[in-house]
């Protein structure tokens, strides 16, 4: 007999899951049905849910404490999507986790490596060491589900051993940015550096394969319409002992996203661009006999990270007892060495450049 979609609710009402959720959702409502779209106030849950309803005709708006209180107490909604500001996301996850439902949790992880490292505990203390009974919380982070990156990854494999990495981002985080007069950002630890900046550090920890050891950062304010930093350069170290550089500013007029990995046989590319009005990456490898091979992804990473969330929670729903294992690119902890990375570095930055070694979560 055929499984029912799991049934789903959403826990915040803002642009992202306006733009992109309730869309991508839309695009797969064969793998899932939304229940419910909570927020705090009750016009922006009416408003997300007047946008959902056109494919999710039975989806209920729940707001307040109420609200929220009713899809906890749900037992037919199996997962939860948490998309609210960084400062509360991680409290609000634990407590659904608590209350027995899978999270897809909206990156970042946590607002630093104290939190996260709390939360873990939190977390793992629910199941008393019963690891079958424990909850799927995956941190959403689309980048390690591009196309893009998956792809390179194999590619780096192949030009030997590696010599150097570069990641350079210059954003475009200004006043026509959705996102720049958002009022969490701009409070958050890190401000915009550490929320925009855990995508470009998966996307690095994907393509390299191997996790940043250590850091040397110097961070600086210059733009201030923005929160501090707004720019960061960064010496790493990888595991496997080869160094890179990391530059990101939040906000230029010439935006340019970038990833450059350099072997012993060739170079492997990643560069942010569009082809036939689709946004996405040029993905480019330069072999040693100077061949140069280039391919376009378009985005599909929030797709992807949905498709595999469902699938990880249906089965977990299937085999109930057994402890199911979880698609590893989404989990919590892969997201928390996201965060990890960049703490190091602008916890460097604060201390004018001293090499911080990076926590191994």
């Amino acid at each position: 007999m055929p499984q029912n979609p799991p049934q789903i609710a959403i826990i915040g009402a803002g642009i992202f899951v306006k733009s992109q959720y309730l869309p991508r959702l839309a695009e797969i409502s064969d793998l899932v049905t939304l229940k419910a779209i909570w927020s705090r106030s009750e016009k922006s849950a009416r408003e997300a849910g007047e946008i959902a309803r056109k494919v999710f005709g039975n989806v209920e708006c729940k707001w307040g404490d109420d609200g929220f209180d009713e899809i906890v107490s749900d037992p037919d909604i199996v997962g939860v999507i948490v998309a609210l500001a960084g400062q509360i996301q991680v409290d609000m996850s634990l407590k659904l986790l608590k209350a027995g439902k899978h999270v897809l949790q909206e990156k970042p992880a946590a607002a630093s490596i104290s939190e996260a490292e709390t939360a873990l505990s939190s977390y793992n203390s629910f199941y008393n060491n019963n690891s079958s009974a424990q909850k799927i919380w995956a941190v959403a982070e689309n980048y390690r589900f591009e196309p893009a990156f998956v792809e390179s990854r194999k590619l780096v494999s192949e030009i030997g051993d590696m010599m150097s990495v570069q990641v350079l981002i210059e954003g475009s985080m200004n006043s026509s940015n959705p996102y720049f007069s958002s009022s969490w950002r701009r409070n958050f630890t890190g401000g915009f550096i550490l929320d925009m900046g855990v995508h470009y550090i998966a996307g690095l920890r994907m393509l390299v394969g191997c996790e940043v050891a250590s850091v040397s950062a110097t961070t600086s304010h210059v733009d201030t319409t923005l929160p501090p930093p707004d720019t960061i350069s960064s010496l790493f170290q990888l595991e496997n002992g080869c160094s890179g550089v990391f530059v990101m500013l939040v906000s230029s007029k010439s935006p340019k996203i970038i990833w450059r990995v350099v072997g012993l046989n060739g170079t492997v590319q990643v560069e942010r661009g569009n082809k036939d009005g689709q946004h996405g990456y040029v993905v480019t490898l330069f072999t040693a006999n100077k061949e140069t091979k280039s391919t376009f992804y378009p985005f599909s990473g929030v797709t992807e990270e949905l498709k595999a969330f469902l699938s990880d929670i249906s089965r977990a729903s299937l085999q109930k007892g057994d402890k199911i294992e979880a698609e590893a690119r989404l989990s919590y902890i892969e997201g928390a060495q996201d965060v990890a990375v960049l703490d190091a570095m602008l916890e460097s930055g604060m201390k004018q450049g001293a090499l911080v070694k990076v926590k191994k979560f």
